[in-house]
């Protein structure tokens, strides 16, 4: 067996956030030098061995965005398989506990009503909770665009 064949057998598990404030969805574009540079999805990274997915996130959001986030309910799991290797995605809800999202490792940060979501272009393991989250937008109070 070749190891592109390994890679794409094993399954990496990764926990990304759809942080949640005042009606708008933060949406973080890939950096730089990055797998699916210019892309965009929802911040988050690995979960390691014995991390729950909302560990994971928690962690993974600090380190990225510097900010602390609740975890509220998970948006949905997708299996991705990349050129690179297989991906398990769990999305979950977020809101902000603490801080501001500082962005260091994406290229940019927006924050998003869910109807707007849509129109990004998406990592393909996103999209399906990117399209989750546009089709229940009544479900986020109404925005306010003071983010922007």
């Amino acid at each position: 067996m070749t190891t592109l064949q390994t890679n794409r057998t094993k399954i990496t598990s990764v926990a990304g956030g759809a942080i949640l404030e005042k009606g708008l969805i933060l949406c973080a574009q890939r950096g730089p030098g990055r797998t699916l540079e210019g892309r965009w999805e929802f911040p988050g990274g690995k979960i390691n061995p014995g991390e729950s997915p909302s560990e994971a996130l928690r962690r993974e959001i600090f380190e990225e965005l510097d900010c602390t986030v609740q975890v509220l309910e998970p948006v949905c799991t997708t299996m991705y398989t990349y050129p690179f290797g297989r991906i398990a995605l769990c999305v979950q809800l977020c809101h902000l506990a603490q801080g501001r999202p500082q962005r260091s490792e994406h290229r940019a940060l927006r924050w998003l009503t869910p109807e707007d979501l849509p129109y990004l272009n998406w990592a393909p393991a996103d999209r399906p909770a990117a399209a989750i989250l546009a089709a229940t937008s009544q479900c986020f109070g109404s925005p306010h665009h003071d983010h922007q």
